[in-house]
């Protein structure tokens, strides 16, 4: 009887072997996907939120160059698309249908944050673009948009006698679209890149 039973038992090992080793193939390469996504997730939010504040940077950068050149932002606009506008699309923008304005730039975080070694060539690996337009209208048209205002409600940017808050004054409105990227400011493309937008609206107040 024991015989018998031997014999009927031969050849069992070898196919439990051959499941128990496919079942622990599928779920070693479960954990490597698993793990790899994850990786990829947290690498993409890190260079997300790189964009983000390189997006910052460009605003930063267009209020600066509003406060030295208040004299420039008035009048007509022209097509900054035309004219060398890169990857900072009016498309980006829900509110926008023309990238018309009067100024844009583009630079690498390198060249407007100080650093040396690694940082910096981590920093000339993002950059921005901004332009700068009169605030929209309904439309999404670029058009000069002003009011009557009380000193009390003051100016996000000032500059010399010219612009600054009065008992009674006349503000503009201006918007600021600035967009991130996670290339240079020469390489950066919108179908190849991550590209945060973010839009800020400047008032000048002029006496």
């Amino acid at each position: 009887m024991t015989n018998k039973l031997n014999k009927n038992e031969r050849g069992f090992a070898l196919p439990l072997v051959l499941l128990l080793l496919v079942v622990m193939t599928i779920m070693g390469m479960t954990l490597v996907t698993i793990t790899s996504n994850e990786h990829k997730a947290n690498t993409d939010k890190d260079v997300s939120q790189q964009s983000f504040y390189a997006a910052e940077s460009g605003i930063a950068v267009a209020k600066k160059w509003m406060m030295d050149n208040t004299s420039t932002l008035s009048g007509s606009q022209s097509n900054l698309e035309t004219r060398g506008l890169k990857f900072c699309k009016a498309s980006f923008f829900p509110n926008l249908k023309t990238a018309t304005g009067f100024h844009f730039d583009s630079k690498s975080l390198n060249q407007v944050i100080s650093a040396s070694g690694d940082e910096a060539k981590r920093l000339s690996k993002f950059s921005f673009e901004y332009f700068i337009t009169y605030s929209p209208n309904s439309s999404g048209v670029p058009t000069i948009k002003t009011k009557t205002v009380a000193s009390t409600e003051g100016s996000s940017v000032t500059q010399g006698t010219a612009y600054k808050s009065a008992a009674t004054s006349s503000a503009t409105y201006y918007t600021i679209y600035s967009c991130g990227c996670n290339n240079t400011a020469s390489s950066c493309r919108a179908q190849n890149n991550i590209i945060i937008p973010l839009e800020a609206v400047v008032t000048l107040v002029k006496e």
